[in-house]
């Protein structure tokens, strides 16, 4: 006899509800002016100094928290998902120091590509965050340099959650795609975090440092000529690594990743049956019950 088959349930991301949203594109806005106000600056302004960093530290962490709580009020993400981001974080954190020093290899970035693909844009963003700072932590890397860090690699994971094809896209289609993406994430995160750091120093030789007041355009080809001769052999090792791990462990991450996030059930509403959980009331010697019945 055949034993009845069961549809396999789909698995469905961690969702963004409206307060989470606006959170995001605040934090982004945010980050958007943080990175790239020293551009616009006035010579005589004294913004693009290294003290101002502090501040600016000040300004973005609570932002990058309030992304998380957001995210928690609007139930896009109930124990489950937190005990999920807890793992995930936790085991990038330890990725970290694995590779970081040695010529940009840094096996964390393969994680979160994945990790963004399979449980959406928001959670990709708060993991992202909360990794980096987990690591900063873990490796003494605590300083105004980490909210950045924290914008940089939310903003990575959350790009592998909007990748398009969720549902469509499988195989090895998909590791090609995630693998092209995460290529150009990681040069992408290495630019952006330059130009935190560029803006700060100082005395570096006139066709690559920043000149503050000088139209943009001028300073953009000098920070393009600094990225080219100071970090480029940086990130093109961080890309080939993540490309060569996701396309020889991302179909075996993705499966788990989705088998753990079906099980999980984030979207499954909770109900309670009616008089689940009662007793019986005892029966008298009578035949009766307690209340006369």
């Amino acid at each position: 006899m055949n034993r009845p088959t069961h549809p396999v349930r789909p698995y469905r991301p961690v969702r963004i509800g409206p307060r989470a949203a606006v959170a995001l594109v605040l934090v982004t806005l945010i980050g958007i002016a943080a990175f790239g106000w020293p551009l616009l600056a006035d010579r005589q302004s004294g913004l693009a100094h290294s003290q101002d960093a502090p501040w600016l530290f000040a300004a973005l962490l609570p932002l990058l928290v309030a992304v998380v709580v957001a995210t928690i009020a609007d139930n896009g993400m109930d124990a489950k998902a937190v005990a999920m981001l807890g793992v995930l974080a936790a085991v990038g954190a330890a990725l970290r120091p694995l590779g970081a020093g040695t010529a940009g290899l840094e096996p964390m970035f393969f994680l979160l590509v994945l990790s963004g693909r399979v449980l959406g844009p928001g959670f990709g963003f708060v993991l992202g965050s909360v990794t980096m700072f987990a690591s900063a932590l873990l490796t003494g890397g605590v300083g105004p340099w980490m909210p950045f860090q924290m914008l940089a690699m939310g903003w990575f994971a959350l790009g592998a959650g909007l990748l398009p094809g969720p549902e469509r896209i499988r195989g090895r289609a998909e590791l090609l795609m995630l693998a092209a993406y995460g290529c150009v994430g990681a040069f992408a995160y290495g630019t952006i975090m330059n130009l935190q750091g560029w803006v700060l120093l100082q005395g570096m030789g006139q066709g690559i440092s920043f000149h503050p007041g000088e139209p943009v355009t001028a300073n953009l080809a000098r920070f393009a000529a600094y990225c080219l001769a100071t970090s480029m052999g940086w990130d093109l090792g961080r890309a080939v690594l993540t490309v060569v791990l996701t396309l020889t462990l991302g179909a075996t991450l993705l499966k788990a990743l989705r088998r753990a996030t079906r099980r999980a059930a984030f979207d499954a509403p909770v109900s309670f049956a009616p008089g689940a959980g009662t007793e019986p009331e005892p029966a008298l010697e009578n035949g009766t019950n307690a209340s006369g019945g």
